[in-house]
């Protein structure tokens, strides 16, 4: 998990803000499915939104939660969608350079 500075949290909410949301938490919650999901979008593409269309009012407690446990960011909640950022581990594959 990184610690963003506020400049770096604002380009990667400009970023994911043409995103569409990759992962959906519906009745089931936060399984161990959905986290795996979350963790092969994020290594495929670093940058990803996921939406809450059941748990609206614990969408942060879950966010943070998912975030732990795919050990990356949480970039911000807006509205019912989380964004979360993880850096690829490979320098090369990168596609996400954070200043």
């Amino acid at each position: 998990m990184i610690e963003l500075t506020s400049k770096q949290r604002k380009s990667l909410e400009k970023l994911a803000h043409d995103l569409s949301p990759v992962v959906i938490v519906g009745q089931q919650g936060v399984t161990e499915n959905l986290v795996k999901m979350v963790e092969t979008s994020l290594k495929a593409h670093e940058l990803i939104k996921v939406k809450f269309n059941e748990y609206k009012d614990d969408k942060r407690e879950y966010s943070e939660d998912i975030a732990q446990r795919t050990e990356s960011t949480l970039v911000r909640v807006i509205g019912n969608v989380a964004i979360f950022y993880k850096e690829n581990e490979d320098p090369e594959k990168r596609q996400i350079r954070l200043k």
